[in-house]
């Protein structure tokens, strides 16, 4: 929770200063960009699914969604995720057992989902051609399943449930719990 202010934080600070051009491409911190929090902190600034941070009345308080993952067991974790984050990013955030492989560039399918409720599933927007390849790929498939890199919070989401399949097509083995990059 700390930390997630921080990038906040940071985010904000990073914003003021591309706006007041004092970052350019050419500045020092490109070298940064493997960071994970300075990535974390790229796709807020530069993604186009990620909403403003700040609002025009000064709103600092971004407004969050709530987000219940239910994992293999059946226990759940609620959680609150900002607007404009993917799912996969949450789960990160919150030690929540979604693998993600490729960091979310739709080139595996671990950290497929299934969404709970219909209302949910019919308020996000359909699946691409790439996603649904890579779906073609996921254990346990079912008809509301999706790729949480591409569900994105937003306000008509809140409440959204979320259950993790009881396996990914990774190779890992043993009850080897890969760990996010």
């Amino acid at each position: 929770m700390l930390i997630s202010k921080f990038y906040g934080l940071g985010a904000r600070a990073i914003k003021r200063l591309v706006k007041d051009r004092t970052l350019t491409p050419r500045t020092s911190y490109l070298p940064l960009v493997h960071n994970h929090y300075i990535r974390t902190l790229r796709h807020e600034l530069f993604c186009s699914t990620a909403t403003k941070l700040d609002s025009e009345e000064g709103n600092e308080e971004m407004q969050k969604i709530n987000v219940t993952f239910v994992d293999k067991d059946g226990e759940e974790m609620q959680i609150k995720v900002p607007e404009g984050m993917s799912m996969l990013e949450a789960a990160h955030e919150n030690e929540i057992e979604l693998e993600g492989a490729c960091e979310g560039s739709l080139a595996c399918s671990t950290c497929h989902v299934i969404v709970m409720d219909m209302n949910h599933y019919n308020n996000l927007p359909d699946p691409t051609d790439e996603e649904n390849d890579m779906l073609d790929l996921a254990f346990g498939l079912t008809e509301t399943s999706r790729l949480g890199c591409q569900i994105i919070a937003k306000p008509e989401l809140d409440g959204l449930r979320l259950a993790l399949p009881s396996a990914t097509r990774n190779f890992a083995v043993d009850g080897f719990k890969p760990k996010p990059h």
